[in-house]
């Protein structure tokens, strides 16, 4: 699988919304609370234990560790983001809460119970296709290596209408990405698609 040389257009198209937007749902290219609380709820569908570790891959500014005490999941968070100045807003936002800690650095990164994703993928900028599907395929088998009782992600779906689809973003393919998971995670794997919204969720569990 290849890399991608660096991900400076992914950290200058998310770095902007971030200093415009702040804390919000916008800071993190999604419309509305509403949609990123319905991806969170697909996300969270990958927990099967009361008590757990759990990784936000791509946190932004932290907002899943807000909506998991919402929810009254028993969690220590941990949040990760390439983007600086998303940390460093999450850091701010979520000062005086525990249980939740917040890096740019991946090799900090814990081994957790679980890791999840929203949205990591959706921007490709001028990368190809074929480019960023070996990029996503490499990160999917990290979240395997981070994750000791299975992880979920988020993309953006093939299926999405064309008028409307736009080129610098990455439309996967969930038969693909399935049957990837299956070959080389586990034989446990779940493709949600019916949740109203133009993606889809991939939810493998381990053991």
């Amino acid at each position: 699988m290849a890399k991608i040389r660096n991900l400076d257009h992914v950290k200058s198209y998310f770095d902007k919304r971030i200093r415009e937007h702040g804390a919000s749902p916008r800071g993190s290219d999604w419309n509305s609370e509403t949609s990123q609380n319905t991806r969170f709820d697909q996300l969270l569908k990958v927990i099967e234990i009361p008590s757990f570790s759990l990784l936000d891959y791509g946190c932004g500014y932290g907002a899943l560790a807000d909506y998991l005490e919402i929810k009254g999941f028993d969690a220590d968070y941990y949040g990760y983001d390439i983007l600086e100045s998303a940390i460093k807003t999450a850091r701010k936002a979520h000062l005086d809460e525990v249980r939740r800690l917040f890096f740019t650095d991946k090799s900090q990164l814990p081994i957790c119970d679980y890791t999840v994703a929203s949205g990591i993928f959706n921007f490709r900028g001028e990368q190809s296709f074929e480019e960023w599907t070996d990029y996503v395929l490499g990160v999917l088998t990290e979240f395997d290596q981070l994750s000791q009782h299975g992880f979920a992600s988020n993309f953006l779906t093939k299926y999405s209408d064309a008028e409307k689809m736009r080129p610098d973003l990455y439309y996967a393919d969930p038969l693909f990405l399935f049957d990837f998971c299956k070959q080389n995670f586990s034989r446990n794997v779940a493709l949600l698609h019916d949740y109203h919204l133009y993606d889809f969720t991939l939810i493998v569990r381990k053991g």
